[in-house]
């Protein structure tokens, strides 16, 4: 019974058991796809991550990524606590500050930023794919998130290596008071072929500009504590209705509270190239034993 590495990283925080924690396990070439799949299901977070050998010699390492249910292409928090796992493991060194992690969906490149408080690590977003969304599935989407009678923008089919139905809010009370069907979450995720539902408003906490919130039941996960491809989703549907000249190109967003996972994404925008980041800390180091 070989035993792996394994660590639980909370992801957008500094301080354990906050943010948005993602299981890494190391020196997983050992592994095929289905037992990673029952390990992802057994740790029962949001994701769960697989450290292989790059394939590709332009990268460190390379990463797959499961949720409960289903491998993804590419997600936010899980690239950023892997990163942090990776460095903290000596499997990888940041060159120059620069990570590259190979993934289904493709080559992404990573910013080591070394501050007073630790190492932050920041990911480039793959360049948005925006769509609207006609009438009948506008309805659907205030209904599954019992917002009849409240003012609502056109929600966008946000496209960043994750898709995510995405809308504005208003302000950050709204936000904290949904209260969705999921079940109607997931039939309009499924039928708009989306990962889930993220929300944002303006935010008036004196720390972040927007709180936001993420619903990913089709991925098994209710409510994601913090989602970095969600925001990075929150960019682009900034950038792309002009709204991001309210908010600066660089920002702070809060999210989690609902959920008791409270963490912080920083967000920068240049362009039509999106970075998002954050701190990450190391919650469980250990061992992992595989039949």
């Amino acid at each position: 019974m070989p035993a792996l590495r394994f660590k639980q990283i909370d992801v957008f925080t500094l301080k354990p058991f906050f943010g948005n924690p993602v299981a890494v396990v190391l020196d997983a070439e050992v592994l095929n796809a289905e037992q990673m799949q029952r390990i992802a299901a057994w740790t029962n977070l949001s994701e769960t991550t697989f450290v292989l050998p790059p394939s590709n010699t332009g990268a460190d390492y390379r990463l797959r990524i499961f949720t409960p249910k289903l491998e993804l292409p590419f997600a936010g928090h899980p690239t950023i606590g892997s990163a942090h796992a990776v460095l903290e493991s000596g499997l990888a060194v940041a060159h120059e500050g620069t990570l590259r992690q190979e993934c289904l969906a493709g080559i992404v490149e990573l910013t080591v930023e070394k501050t007073e408080s630790g190492g932050r690590i920041f990911v480039q977003a793959p360049k948005a794919k925006i769509n609207s969304l006609d009438q009948a599935f506008t309805h659907r989407f205030v209904t599954a998130l019992g917002m009849a009678g409240e003012k609502i923008i056109q929600p966008l089919r946000v496209d960043v290596g994750v898709v995510c139905l995405v809308d504005d809010l208003c302000d950050s009370q709204s936000v904290a008071n949904l209260r969705p069907d999921l079940e109607g979450v997931l039939k309009l995720s499924r039928e708009t072929q989306a990962a889930g539902v993220t929300v944002f408003g303006r935010a008036h906490d004196g720390v972040s500009l927007v709180h936001v919130r993420s619903f990913a039941p089709s991925l098994g996960v209710s409510e994601d504590p913090v989602c970095g491809s969600g925001n990075a989703s929150v960019a682009a549907y900034l950038m792309h209705t002009g709204l991001l000249r309210e908010f600066g190109t660089s920002y702070i967003a809060r999210q989690g509270m609902q959920v008791g996972r409270d963490g912080q994404v920083n967000l920068s925008v240049d362009g039509d190239v999106i970075k998002f980041g954050g701190f990450a800390v190391t919650c469980v180091d250990g061992s992992l034993c595989v039949p």
